[in-house]
């Protein structure tokens, strides 16, 4: 699946400890901006603000100017504010001091992080599309040598039902704080752990389509992180994990553009097609598997996976369910 680069020096020992190194990276990264909300601010407000000064002016000739490295990096940032404000904005009485209402329970914001979701999947589903449209056969293309086949077309279904399968996204609550855990996590409950799973198939068969020279890194190390963490100590905030760790890894590759593209650091694919056509496959049914059952809950639940939340009597449900912080509007209906 993989080749590494041993003209450089390169040996697979050196390629996984780098490899862990860059997934270690990411996970306390997000720590950092979970857990702070400065630390948050200056990551995904600051620090863009300086780096794009230098992407535009002296690292103009470096780093990636394609249309899809830019959307991305800006995008994901985006998502990043969007959640920082929704995890944090409160209107409070100038008096009293007492909360009036939270961001995080208006419905038109929490409109925004499916949203987000969406137009992220749906940049990769236009770039397998892309690429599978050229026809191109191990060429170069935007400086990554590409293959086009029936494999793009399969994995931008597979994201499409992605993007259809994302649900409950009212049910979105704000972690409380507790002595163990400040971070006020954005918790998704109605997110199963069957849809972060397709959605790691799919974007891994995404990077290795689109972006072969650099999936070992943001097709592995990079989906690996949110999803560890969204396992363990961050439960229920996959999304803000996601967003936090692709900001990042983003705003590093626009940065240092060179890790993955030369030198012993560099990992390729092997250009297979019965791999290609085997990843896709897999990213296709497990997609497929998820969107059928959603249908059978819809049907036997008759919930509206759009307007509500469809996982409810899901045991993981309300395990995140019940980190979530009260809602101010004593059982009043969202506005």
């Amino acid at each position: 699946m993989f080749t590494f680069n041993y003209a450089e020096g390169a040996t697979v020992a050196s390629a996984w400890i780098v490899w862990f190194i860059v997934l270690a990276a990411l996970f306390l990264f997000n720590e950092f901006s979970r857990r702070s909300k400065t630390g948050a601010f200056i990551s995904f407000i600051v620090l863009p603000v300086v780096l794009s000064i230098l992407w535009f002016t002296v690292l103009k000739d470096k780093t990636y100017t394609d249309w899809f490295h830019i959307a991305k990096v800006y995008s994901s940032t985006a998502g990043c504010i969007g959640f920082w404000f929704i995890r944090h904005y409160k209107k409070k009485d100038k008096l009293t001091g007492e909360v009036l209402w939270r961001l995080s329970e208006k419905k038109l914001a929490l409109a925004f992080p499916p949203l987000i979701l969406a137009i992220n999947i749906a940049e990769a589903v236009a770039r397998d599309f892309q690429i599978g449209n050229l026809g191109l056969m191990k060429e170069l293309f935007e400086g990554e040598i590409m293959m086009s086949g029936s494999w793009n077309y399969m994995n931008g279904i597979a994201g499409i039902l992605n993007i259809i399968t994302i649900t409950g996204w009212f049910g979105i609550v704000i972690r409380k704080k507790t002595e163990k855990d400040k971070s006020m996590d954005m918790l998704w409950p109605d997110m199963m752990w069957f849809w972060i799973i397709a959605y790691d198939l799919w974007n891994f068969a995404y990077t290795y389509n689109c972006l072969p020279g650099h999936s070992w890194y943001c097709g592995l190390a990079l989906l690996l992180a949110p999803t560890i963490c969204s396992f363990t100590i961050g439960k229920g905030a996959w999304l803000q994990h996601r967003a936090h760790t692709l900001a990042i890894w983003c705003m590093f590759a626009q940065t240092f553009p060179q890790f993955q593209d030369q030198g012993r650091f560099q990992v390729m694919s092997t250009y297979n097609p019965n791999i290609y056509f085997a990843v896709s496959l897999i990213a296709l049914l497990a997609n497929i598997a998820v969107f059928g059952y959603m249908v059978y809950k819809m049907v036997k639940t008759k919930r509206n996976p759009y307007l509500g939340e469809l996982y409810v009597d899901s045991p993981r449900y309300k395990e995140v369910k019940v980190l979530g912080e009260p809602s101010i509007l004593d059982g009043k209906a969202l506005i």
